[in-house]
């Protein structure tokens, strides 16, 4: 049995808290014991209904080695701040996937990534570290995928896929077979991408439509 801390106590830490206790439900798989949450601000504890109690705060905690621990914070900034932090004094990351998530045999994942429920990971698909994979996302085969992403509901990378780190995909965006997505990107809710990305941009733009009327 792994004793793991989740370091946040907001939405996503709860979802993270959600998911656990129920793969654990339906699979009988107690391996992960949820020892307790960390948060500056307590007032984000007590809005959700946690299995385990408010140990303190994220930015005073001492790291317990003989701890995992989760990434519960779903801001990339605070996400990549903290993560160099805790790791940089010696803390152990651990991945975790939903059992209602599809994972091929040959995809891989890396360290501290979130896998939410009923995600589609296809064959030969790379996750990298810290990336935060939502609910209903489809990851199509020999994708990859780098470090600290974070990938909304019902994100789409069609095949072949290249998606660099620290990138942020909305709700509802997906991508063509073999597009191309550098770092540190945006990419808005219900964005179709048909061609390469680079660095430091925000996709946006608003479809324009032709609608034919055929009459009878």
């Amino acid at each position: 049995m792994k004793d793991v801390i989740i370091i946040g106590a907001g939405g996503h830490a709860a979802e993270i808290d959600e998911y656990i206790k129920y793969s654990q439900r339906v699979t009988g798989n107690t391996e992960l014991h949820i020892i307790g949450f960390l948060d500056d601000n307590s007032n984000n504890y007590s809005r959700y209904n946690f299995s385990a109690p408010l140990l303190g705060g994220v930015s005073n905690h001492r790291i317990m080695s003989e701890m995992s621990y989760i990434i519960g914070i779903a801001g990339l900034e605070y996400r990549i701040r903290f993560v160099e932090k805790f790791k940089s004094e010696g803390a152990v990351f651990i991945s975790f996937s939903h059992c209602g998530a599809y994972i091929s045999e040959s995809a891989i994942i890396g360290e501290g990534t979130i896998i939410g429920p009923n995600v589609t990971l296809g064959p030969n698909v790379k996750i990298g570290d810290f990336t935060l994979i939502n609910a209903r996302s489809s990851i199509g085969h020999d994708t990859t995928v780098g470090d600290f992403n974070f990938v909304s509901p019902n994100v789409c990378f069609s095949g072949f896929t290249e998606v660099g780190s620290r990138n942020l995909f909305g709700i509802n965006s997906a991508t063509l077979p073999g597009i191309k997505v550098g770092n540190q990107n945006k990419i808005s809710a219900g964005m179709i991408l048909d061609q390469n990305v680079g660095n430091n941009t925000t996709v946006f733009h608003r479809f324009k439509e032709k609608v034919f009327a055929i009459h009878k």
